[in-house]
């Protein structure tokens, strides 16, 4: 039984090898971020994975990230990110995205609110050998301020 396993998960980290840039990307958004499915923060990042946020958060490492998106998870249960535009170059990712959901929960110093919230932002990716091991996002805060006051 451990045996086949072990083969299984080498199985699945050679067809995870396999994935381009893009795809993990759209892993990245559609499987972790939408439905909430951590087991792919081992799947598409790097050990040394840094974050960086537009709501003035650094994080390094696999489970400092897991916190940050708890933390959004909870102020948001619903939050859903739109890939708008993806443009690939090399190593490289950009990708225009379209957040939303509802605030349920404290998010920064804002209160639950209950409001609808949508705003614009643009991530940019970065990938060593297969995985990814940077990201900085800048999102329209002041849009997301306004609906959270």
């Amino acid at each position: 039984m451990i045996l086949m396993m072990t083969i299984v998960v080498q199985a699945t980290r050679e067809i995870m090898k396999k994935l381009t840039n893009k795809e993990l990307v759209k892993l990245y958004y559609d499987e972790l971020w939408n439905k909430h499915k951590k087991e792919y923060i081992d799947i598409v990042f790097d050990d040394n994975i840094t974050f960086h946020g537009s709501l003035d958060i650094t994080v390094k490492g696999k489970k400092e990230f897991e916190k940050y998106m708890d933390s959004m998870i909870t102020a948001i249960p619903n939050l859903f990110h739109s890939i708008i535009t993806m443009v690939c170059e090399e190593d490289n990712i950009a990708v225009r995205a379209l957040y939303n959901g509802r605030h349920t929960g404290k998010l920064l110093d804002y209160e639950p609110t209950n409001n609808k919230i949508t705003y614009n932002g643009a991530s940019f990716f970065k990938f060593k050998d297969g995985k990814i091991i940077d990201i900085w996002v800048l999102g329209d805060l002041k849009t997301l301020i306004q609906q959270l006051s």
